[in-house]
């Protein structure tokens, strides 16, 4: 028997903000969290020295004994977490249940310790002065494995390590693991940290945006003319899910349903994104929520502002959707969260159901005509609607679309 599946709880932090009221706030005055990060002049050969960046550094609230194993990504989604639990009001024997699981990923795990792990051991040609606690901060499931300690996860705990689309994968199998009887919580998200190498790495595949370092709030342009990039950013997102019945039983307060999920696979290239991939793992997710594509009211596009995806992605869209359906990327704020991306985006799109709020695409100026014709948001609306499709898609040819209703 199928089982529903809603929100209880959200945290997050990201470029934008920490809170609902703040993000809100900083979509309509259309400001960015992207700045010029002088610190990286260090790298030499960097093209992109922008990135969006979480004003976070305080992690004290995070007791010793977990910190310790902890990467700067690990800390921010254990805060996120910590806020999504307290928002949904479960109990710390109701945490630490068998009923109750634990879905997180990344990118990249511990990013940063990593980087500073491998440039010491070459520097030192050797392990002598290395931290023996390094590995637990920067292995691909740090996030998971050190939050399921903390939380005292004696569930299931699936983490997801699948690039752009690791934290909405961890939303899909906390979904799943609920529907199909496995759990009747599952706490569920994902984060990435911040590091030069990591732009670095896109900046030598031509996938960042470029000639914005004194002007880094123009950089980030989804879907426009002249886009020529990503721009990378840390965050995080958390989100509480658990079994209609089960949460309707203790009272808890319901945030939005997570009614239709999908993930697949293009199975044809590992960096170049595919339409009929796209398109398919969309008509999936509609198909699970047993809904129509006009029964959507709003698409939190995946829109990267790389020149080939954004296309790719909007065609996909307009073989499901047509050209009514509003679709806007927020990385015209933030940046590509990457790992984070999704349980962010999907923050976000609940509150789109919740509030009647639809972002706009930042720094949409002209719209290139290669990509589709497509209800592109230029202007903030406030429309009532009752569903809304997040999607996110990496490279590999992994895609997923989650679909969250309004109760």
């Amino acid at each position: 028997m199928k089982r529903r599946v809603v929100i209880t709880g959200i945290g997050f932090y990201s470029p934008i903000g920490d809170n609902l009221a703040d993000l809100r706030s900083n979509f309509e005055q259309m400001k960015s969290g992207v700045r010029t990060m002088h610190e990286w002049e260090v790298a030499n050969g960097l093209n992109a020295r922008i990135a969006g960046v979480v004003g976070q550094d305080d992690f004290s609230e995070i007791p010793r004994q977990y910190r310790r194993t902890m990467d700067r990504v690990a800390m921010m989604c254990a805060l996120s977490l910590k806020r999504a639990v307290a928002q949904s009001g479960l109990s710390p024997s109701e945490v630490s249940s068998p009923r109750t699981g634990i879905s997180f990923g990344s990118a990249m795990g511990g990013l940063e310790t990593l980087f500073e792990y491998a440039e010491d051991v070459s520097h030192n040609s050797g392990f002598g002065r290395q931290n023996a606690t390094a590995f637990l901060r920067f292995m691909s499931h740090t996030v998971a494995a050190n939050l399921a300690v903390m939380f005292g996860i004696i569930g299931r705990n699936i983490p997801t390590s699948s690039a752009c689309t690791a934290s909405a994968q961890a939303i899909g199998t906390g979904y799943e693991s609920i529907k199909y009887g496995m759990s009747d919580v599952m706490l569920v998200g994902g984060g990435e940290g911040l590091h030069y190498v990591e732009a670095g790495i896109f900046d030598s595949m031509g996938a960042t945006a470029i000639g914005y370092n004194d002007n880094p709030q123009e950089a980030s342009r989804p879907f426009d003319i002249s886009r020529s990039g990503l721009v990378v950013s840390e965050g995080s997102g958390a989100l509480v899910l658990e079994e209609y019945e089960h949460a309707k039983a203790r009272g808890a307060v319901i945030l939005g349903e997570v009614i239709g999920y999908a993930t697949g696979c293009d199975g044809s290239h590992i960096t170049l994104p595919s339409e009929r991939g796209m398109e398919s793992v969309m008509r999936d997710a509609l198909n699970d929520a047993q809904l129509n594509s006009s029964d959507i009211g709003y698409i939190n596009a995946h829109a990267t502002a790389t020149p080939k995806g954004d296309i790719s992605e909007s065609i996909a869209v307009h073989r499901v959707f047509g050209n009514a359906t509003p679709i806007s990327s927020i990385k015209g704020y933030t940046g590509h969260m990457f790992g984070g991306g999704g349980a962010f985006e999907s923050i976000v799109s609940l509150m789109a159901l919740n509030e009647s709020f639809l972002p706009a695409n930042k720094n949409l100026v002209e719209i290139d005509p290669a990509c589709a014709p497509l209800d592109y948001i230029r202007a903030h609306r406030e429309t009532p609607i009752t569903a809304v499709m997040n999607n996110n898609f990496a490279f590999g040819g992994i895609n997923t679309s989650i679909i969250l209703k309004k109760i």
